[in-house]
C-alpha cells in the first residue's frame, strides 16, 4: 500500500482531469497508465466495469485485493491510509474518506487533516467522479483476478486429466507443470485436493516409480494441505523407503522436499517404527547435515531428525549408524537454531548406554561441548551440561581428564557465577566437583584459569 500523496500543484497547461466539483486535480497522464479510465478509449466505463454486468461491491473487491496489488496513491485517504469506498471533498479542495473525516470533525477539529488550513465551512460535498474512478479500477483488477483464477483452476484440472493417460518424459512434464502451478498460486492447491489430486498422484509412488516421478509428485504433495486421513494413507513403509531413496539421491531441492514431506506425514501422527525406520532415510538425512553448503538442507535434516528422535528404536538406530560422532563434527559450524537442534539429538541420543558410550568414544565431540558452554544460549548450554553430565556418569576420570584439559573448569566456573537458573550452576557445581576429585589442588586450581577469582 502506498504512502498517500497530496496533488502537485497544477499548472496551465498541464493535461488534467478535474474530479467532483471542480476541487481536486489528477493528473491525467498517471491516471491513463494506472489504467484509471478503462481499458481502450479513455472513457469511463459504466456501471462496475465489467462491460454491464451486475455491478461489483467496492468493499468486497478492496477486501480481496488490497493486499496483493498496489493501489494508486490518489485513490488513499490521507487519514486512514485506506482506499476510499465514499470520498468526499472539503472546502480546502482535500478529499477524505466520508467516516474518517466526519470522525475528524467530531473530535473538536476545524481544519484541514493534510494542510492544517482553518476551515470556514465544515460541509462535505461527495466526490461521485473519483468514486467512479476508484470503482472502475478495482472492477478492472478483480475481473482479470477472477479470470486468471479460472484460467488456473481449468489448467489443473487439465493436467490431472492428463495424468491419468501419460507415462515417461510426458508424465514427469505434467507433473513439473502441476507443481509449478501449486508453488504459484494457492488457489489450485485447493483444486488438487478437492479433486483426488492427492489420491491420484499418490497412486504414482509406487515400488516402480522412477526418481524423476517420484521427486516432482513429492514437491507437489509437500505444499498442499493434507487432513489426517490423507496423511495415514500415504504413511507406508514402501513409500517411506522410496522417497528415502529419492532423497538419497535428488537434488538439494528435491532432497529438502522430501524431508519435509516425511515431517508433514509424521507430526501429530501416531509414529510407529516399521513405518519410517528406513536406514536408508536416516543415512541421507546425517549426510545432509553435513554438508554445510546447503544451510536449508541442513536445517530441514536437523529438523526431521528431532522429530524422529522421539521414538526410541529409531534413537538406536540412529546410534548404530554413528550419527553420534557425525552430529559432534558440525556443532562447530551450525548456526544458533541448528545448533539447538543438535544438542538437542545429542542428549536424546546420550539417554542410551550405547549414546553415552559413542560420546565418550568422541574426543572431538567432548572438547566442543566444552567449547559451547556460555558461548551461544542458556538452553544450549543447559543441553551440553546434560550430555557432558551423562558421559562423566559412563567414565569419570577418562572424560574428567578431557573435558578440563579443553577449559571445563573455567567454563564451568563461569556458569556458577552468571544469571542462569539455580539447576544449571548446580549441575555445573556437580560437574566442577567430579573434575576436581582427577586432580591435585594446586594442579586444578592453575587449569581453572581464574586463579586469581577463586583465591
Amino acid at each position: 500500500m502506498p504512502m498517500y500523496q497530496p496533488a502537485t500543484t497544477w499548472r496551465e497547461g498541464d493535461p488534467k482531469l478535474v474530479v467532483g466539483c471542480g476541487t481536486q486535480i489528477l493528473d491525467l497522464e498517471t491516471v491513463v497508465k494506472d489504467g484509471i479510465l478503462g481499458g481502450g478509449g479513455g472513457i469511463i466505463c459504466g456501471g462496475g466495469g465489467g462491460g454491464g454486468g451486475e455491478k461489483l461491491d467496492l468493499k468486497e473487491m478492496i477486501e480481496e485485493l488490497e493486499s496483493s496489488i498496489e493501489v494508486p496513491s490518489v485513490f488513499i485517504c490521507p487519514i486512514s491510509l485506506e482506499p476510499m469506498q465514499d470520498p468526499v471533498t472539503l472546502c480546502s479542495g482535500q478529499t477524505y474518506e466520508r467516516s474518517n473525516i466526519l470522525k475528524w470533525f467530531s473530535l473538536g477539529h476545524l481544519t484541514c487533516p493534510t494542510t492544517m488550513q482553518e476551515l470556514w465551512d465544515d460541509s462535505v460535498t461527495p466526490n461521485r467522479t473519483l468514486h467512479q474512478l476508484i470503482h472502475t479500477w478495482f472492477s478492472q483488477k478483480y475481473l482479470a483476478l477472477k479470470k486468471r483464477s479460472e484460467d488456473v483452476q481449468g489448467r489443473v484440472l487439465e493436467l490431472l486429466d492428463s495424468l491419468k493417460k501419460v507415462k515417461g518424459q510426458a508424465r514427469v512434464q505434467s507433473l513439473k507443470d502441476l507443481r509449478l502451478i501449486v508453488i504459484t498460486h494457492s488457489s489450485a492447491k485447493k483444486m488438487v485436493v478437492d479433486n483426488g489430486g492427492v489420491a491420484l498422484i499418490s497412486s504414482l509412488l509406487g515400488s516402480f516409480t522412477s526418481h524423476a516421478v517420484g521427486s516432482e509428485a513429492v514437491g507437489i504433495l509437500v505444499n498442499l494441505d493434507l487432513n489426517s486421513e490423507l496423511k495415514k494413507n500415504l504413511i507406508q513403509p514402501t513409500r517411506i523407503s522410496l522417497i528415502a531413496d529419492i532423497l538419497n539421491e535428488g537434488s538439494i531441492e528435491t532432497k529438502i522436499n522430501c524431508t519435509k514431506f516425511i515431517k508433514m506425514l509424521i507430526v501429530g501422527e501416531d509414529l510407529k517404527t516399521e513405518d519410517v525406520s528406513s536406514l536408508s532415510l536416516l543415512v541421507g538425512l546425517l549426510r545432509m547435515v553435513k554438508d554445510q553448503r546447503h544451510p536449508n538442507g541442513v536445517t530441514a535434516g536437523l529438523s526431521l531428525l528431532r522429530t524422529l528422535c522421539s521414538n526410541e528404536p529409531i534413537r538406536k538406530q540412529l546410534v548404530s549408524i554413528g550419527a553420534v560422532a557425525k552430529l559432534g563434527g558440525t556443532l562447530s559450524n551450525l548456526n544458533a537454531d541448528c545448533l539447538e537442534s543438535a544438542l538437542y539429538i545429542l542428549d536424546v541420543l546420550s539417554s542410551l548406554p550405547e549414546g553415552r558410550l559413542a560420546l565418550k568414544n568422541c574426543e572431538d565431540t567432548i572438547r566442543n561441548l566444552v567449547k559451547l558452554l556460555m558461548k551461544v544460549s542458556e538452553i544450549c548450554t543447559q543441553f551440553a551440561l546434560s550430555i557432558l553430565w551423562a558421559v562423566f556418569k559412563l567414565a569419570p576420570e577418562e572424560c574428567a581428564v578431557l573435558a578440563v584439559e579443553a577449559g571445563l573448569a573455567a567454563k564451568l566456573l563461569l556458569v556458577i557465577q552468571s544469571g542462569c537458573n539455580p539447576e544449571l550452576k548446580q549441575r555445573s557445581a556437580e560437574l566442577l566437583k567430579l573434575c576436581s576429585l582427577n586432580y591435585p589442588d594446586s594442579i586444578f586450581i592453575s587449569k581453572c584459569k581464574l586463579t586469581r577469582t577463586i583465591q
